[in-house]
């Protein structure tokens, strides 16, 4: 059922619209007595997930009884990060998502059906995981907030996948992953009807009814003038929600260029970006818009490690980011790719496959590192100089020699194509 809709490629909701919103479909649910809420972390700072994470603990009060980010592999948020996007809610009200052992299973997906939706590309099982917190917390309204926008895994981000990978445990993350990167990334991204997505739904329908999860999805897009504003806002309790966010989100964030881009530079922003497990981002969401032979250049000042959880990083800089066909291979004789399929699916996705060029200009990792990644490596300082995002606008910019560049100040807002690559 959808409590709440509203939105179009045109419209600009304030934090009053987000308020009134909310409060109108929180009010349709009832009373409630004990509350949790599911945000992203920072990651997703811009989704306004955090203004509506405070919005609902303006309405609730006391009853909103725990805050559990959907960290998914990701680092812990910071005491810093917290109250940048949760300013006027308590930290005491915060639990850390422990991926690898705070879990339970509710079930499993049959490895009949994976190999069913992915085309006969896997055929594994995959167990359904939540963090405990939502099973045995005794919560008679579980918010998950996010924001929809297309993805790399699953074709558009967040609805159940903020619940079953964002708070799910190491089984249901890495053969998903790998499931989304076995079947292709190119035919999943802007889409909302996906093997992985198929798999999610399966797990709600099957095992998470008794749950009591209500969505609250945004649509973030930019103006002409390049300020970020939410386009829309959809709450409701079934997919027809988030249907009705990706359809919006396809029209808002999905750029089409008429020619393939030669040379496309990409800022990633030190506080959302500190790894190529996020900053990959920029490989993601502009492959399908990059000529062949062409460059994508990585401005990314924050950039400290390859993966933030430590095992993952040591698989990265173990295996690098070499092709598909390397990559399963590599799956299939060594165990401990095996055992992190997330991380293989990673190391797939963050490949070029021989078909461009990927120049990483980090803040804190070495030539050295990089390269042995199998990625070019560049100064940024001297980057920075030639490519200065405080002058560059986002698309298409021709330097003072001459050079025409395609310019991306946030990666993780769009999806970038030509027009040949993407058919529905």
């Amino acid at each position: 059922m959808i409590y709440y809709a509203k939105g179009d490629v045109r419209s600009v909701l304030t934090e009053r619209d987000l308020r009134e919103g909310l409060y109108h479909a929180l009010r349709q649910l009832g009373h409630r007595n004990r509350v949790l809420a599911v945000p992203p972390d920072m990651t997703r700072y811009y989704s306004s997930a955090g203004i509506l994470t405070s919005l609902a603990h303006d309405y609730f009060g006391d009853r909103l009884t725990d805050i559990l980010p959907a960290l998914g592999t990701h680092a812990p948020m910071t005491p810093g990060e917290i109250e940048k996007m949760f300013s006027s809610v308590p930290s005491s009200l915060f639990r850390v998502h422990n991926w690898r052992n705070d879990v339970v299973t509710l079930g499993e997906v049959p490895g009949a059906y994976v190999e069913k939706v992915s085309g006969g590309r896997v055929s594994y099982p995959i167990p359904v995981q939540l963090n405990r917190l939502l099973v045995e917390g005794g919560h008679d309204l579980i918010l998950s907030l996010g924001q929809v926008v297309p993805h790399e895994v699953i074709g558009m981000a967040n609805y159940n996948k903020n619940i079953f990978v964002g708070t799910g445990g190491p089984e249901c993350i890495n053969k998903s992953h790998f499931l989304g990167a076995a079947y292709g990334m190119e035919r999943i991204m802007g889409r909302a009807d996906t093997p992985v997505r198929s798999v999610l739904n399966y797990a709600s329908e099957k095992f998470a009814q008794q749950l009591p999860l209500v969505y609250v999805l945004t649509v973030v897009g930019r103006t002409t003038s390049g300020d970020l504003v939410v386009r829309g806002l959809y709450i409701g309790d079934d997919e027809a929600c988030f249907q009705a966010a990706a359809a919006l989100s396809l029209q808002v964030n999905f750029e089409m260029v008429d020619t393939p881009l030669q040379k496309i530079v990409v800022y990633l922003e030190p506080e959302e970006f500190k790894s190529t497990w996020l900053g990959n981002k920029s490989i993601y969401r502009t492959r399908m818009a990059i000529a062949d032979g062409g460059e994508l250049v990585v401005l990314a000042p924050g950039l400290k490690e390859f993966g933030e959880d430590r095992e993952i990083d040591r698989l990265i800089r173990k295996y690098g980011y070499r092709t598909t066909g390397e990559i399963l291979r590599a799956v299939d004789e060594n165990d401990e790719l095996k055992a992190n399929l997330g991380a293989a699916a990673h190391l797939i996705h963050g490949s070029t496959e021989g078909r461009f060029s990927v120049t990483y200009c980090p803040g804190s990792i070495s030539r050295e590192e990089i390269e042995s990644v199998h990625y070019r490596y560049a100064d940024l300082e001297l980057m920075l100089k030639r490519y200065d995002p405080a002058q560059l606008k986002d698309g298409k910019n021709r330097m003072p020699d001459g050079e025409e560049i395609f310019y991306i100040s946030n990666p993780a807002l769009g999806l970038w194509s030509w027009r040949e690559k993407f058919k529905t």
